[in-house]
């Protein structure tokens, strides 16, 4: 449901999720999870789900973040290819976690990172960033 061409409209509300980014408790939520979130088994991705996960908070701030962000774009409010020139940075976080989206979505609701999900295989940048990304894991995770 993309938009066809973006506009200037598209334009501010890029500049707003890349303003929101910068938060100071979104920053270092990003930071955290960005470093420390790299499961390499299913019991390490659903492990971040406990609340008493050191980073159960930062990693439900920043995964719904992305998702707000990427419903913008399954929405036709924004056009994805525009918005993700700039905002990959959830798709990298996606990419982590989709070994493990079943497990996930049994353990939480069959509806987490459904918008990550679209924006990867409805987009020819959200499809190119995956490819990237998932290299970027395996490679990150030794395989």
């Amino acid at each position: 449901m993309s938009k066809h061409a973006p506009d200037h409209h598209d334009a501010e509300l890029a500049l707003k999720v890349y303003d929101l980014r910068r938060e100071a408790v979104m920053r270092e939520s990003r930071d955290l999870i960005n470093r420390d979130f790299w499961p390499r088994t299913e019991a390490e991705a659903l492990a971040i789900l406990n609340p008493e996960h050191p980073l159960n908070r930062q990693y439900r701030q920043v995964s719904t973040y992305w998702e707000m962000v990427y419903g913008l774009c399954k929405h036709g409010i924004v056009h994805t290819d525009f918005l993700l020139d700039s905002n990959g940075e959830g798709l990298l976080l996606f990419a982590r976690v989709e070994p493990y989206l079943a497990a996930i979505r049994k353990a939480t609701s069959p509806r987490s990172f459904e918008k990550a999900e679209w924006v990867a295989n409805s987009s020819d940048v959200g499809r190119m960033l995956m490819d990237v990304f998932r290299a970027r894991v395996r490679k990150k995770l030794g395989g």
